[in-house]
């Protein structure tokens, strides 16, 4: 039975050599047949002889057959001879000895495949802890600033008032922390920024209104126009003396801090700018918004460089470190890690389940997120490690469901975090002095599986 497979398979591969001379209006006389590969012809054969006998294991013709096929053109006709083997023939009776080799080209899956998948090795953080909490705030905390001196913070509500903090008095919950509250905007206040070349705060609110605080005379000097709707972010140019803000227009806009010139209006969102990142080099400027895209902006130009669509979920939230040129932007779907110069997309940090509202970063590589469920969870930022998840709790008198994060800060020293909740408190953190990686370890058995789970899948 097997002999008759082998000479149907040579007639029919023979057959397919025939149609393809005549399809190209070769003379049989004059053909010129280049040498038979005994590899390609043994797949060939192998396969034919599959296609004829369906109940053949798919182990049959592989290995080492050695099967030729001679082939001789006459006047006549065409004659063939075929011999095989009985290598290729043991095959098909045995497929078990076939089951450990492969042909050559075709692509297999591979039991060894996990081994080639680097497990990059956290680097150890302390825990965190509560350490104070201040009520002064008669609204939900949306924003918060450091002075560059880290003698002091701002704080930004919805009560309409921005009230400043002496941030050692506050650390240990001193009743004279608070240094002083400034009024003037109507609406809640949503973004907050020290200059840290002048003795100015800024600060931008959803009553449409940009200013300026003089902080020597507790007034404000000047008014930045332009916005039509609410303003829901603010960042300084590290270098230049330049103001951006984005808001509910769907642009982000660019003032010379002096003159109240608009320089740019970066337009191109579909919906509400609610994060801004500047940066000394291109791309100067980053904005994520609640159409889930982030744009790179080319600031010279006042055009968009690049657009990143991997998000599904709005971006309430970015971060950027101080170490390296990267930076990691927060929604409600997960946290994507991104290269700084091109927006190249490097990893997703997985498993903060929340809409996430506010991001800060430190100096030690520790990344915090803040969810509107009051959940926190503590990264380490190069690996995407979720080393600590916590939920903050709410101060007495206040409902459960108050417990959302809404802004998030590092002091100068990356020892304090402080976050603005809904419960009109702001809470500060600091690491654990008496952990260790003996009493806190890094869980490298469950951090290893999440490593494979995630190399399977494509982002």
């Amino acid at each position: 039975m097997t002999t008759e497979i082998s000479e149907l398979a040579a007639k029919s591969a023979t057959t397919s050599l025939k149609r393809s001379r005549i399809l190209f209006d070769v003379n049989p006389q004059a053909a010129f047949l280049p040498a038979v590969d005994p590899k390609i012809m043994t797949g060939s054969i192998a396969r034919r002889k599959r296609r004829i006998q369906p109940g053949a294991p798919s182990g049959a013709g592989k290995g080492n057959s050695t099967a030729l096929a001679l082939v001789s053109d006459s006047a006549a006709g065409t004659t063939t001879n075929v011999q095989a083997t009985s290598t290729a023939l043991a095959n098909v009776d045995n497929p078990s000895a076939s089951n450990e080799q492969k042909p050559d080209g075709i692509l297999v899956k591979s039991n060894k495949s996990s081994s080639k998948v680097k497990i990059p090795t956290p680097t150890w953080h302390a825990p965190w802890k509560l350490s104070t909490v201040l009520s002064s705030h008669l609204g939900w905390v949306r924003s918060i600033a450091f002075d560059p001196t880290n003698d002091m913070f701002a704080t930004g509500s919805a009560d309409r008032t921005i009230k400043l903090w002496d941030l050692a008095k506050a650390s240990v919950g001193a009743s004279d922390a608070l240094k002083l509250t400034l009024t003037g905007h109507i609406s809640p206040v949503r973004g907050l920024a020290f200059s840290p070349r002048h003795p100015y705060l800024f600060s931008a609110g959803e009553d449409k209104q940009v200013k300026c605080w003089d902080l020597e005379t507790n007034q404000v000097i000047r008014h930045y126009h332009g916005h039509l709707s609410g303003v829901f972010c603010l960042a300084l140019h590290p270098t230049l003396d330049l103001l951006v803000t984005g808001g509910r227009d769907a642009v982000a806009r660019v003032w010379d801090m002096r003159t109240r010139t608009q320089i740019h209006v970066l337009g191109g969102h579909e919906h509400t700018v609610a994060s801004l990142l500047t940066k000394s080099t291109d791309p100067q400027i980053i904005t994520g918004s609640h159409d889930t895209t982030i744009k790179l902006w080319d600031l010279a130009a006042g055009k968009c460089m690049t657009t990143l669509t991997h998000h599904q979920k709005s971006i309430r939230a970015m971060a950027q470190p101080s170490f390296e040129n990267t930076f990691v932007s927060g929604a409600a779907d997960c946290l994507k890690y991104w290269q700084g110069k091109d927006g190249r997309f490097l990893k997703s940090y997985t498993g903060h389940k929340a809409v996430i509202n506010a991001m800060a970063v430190n100096d030690d590589g520790v990344l915090v997120s803040g969810g509107d469920d009051g959940s926190m969870h503590f990264w380490d930022y190069k690996t995407g490690y979720n080393f600590q998840s916590t939920t903050s709790i709410v101060q007495p008198g206040s409902l459960d469901a108050e417990n959302a994060i809404f802004a998030a800060s590092f002091d100068g020293t990356g020892t304090r975090l402080i976050t603005g909740e809904a419960d009109k408190t702001i809470k500060i953190w600091k690491q654990d002095d008496e952990a260790s990686e003996m009493t806190h370890p890094v869980d490298m058995v469950n951090w290893r599986k999440k490593c494979l789970k995630e190399a399977k899948q494509r982002y």
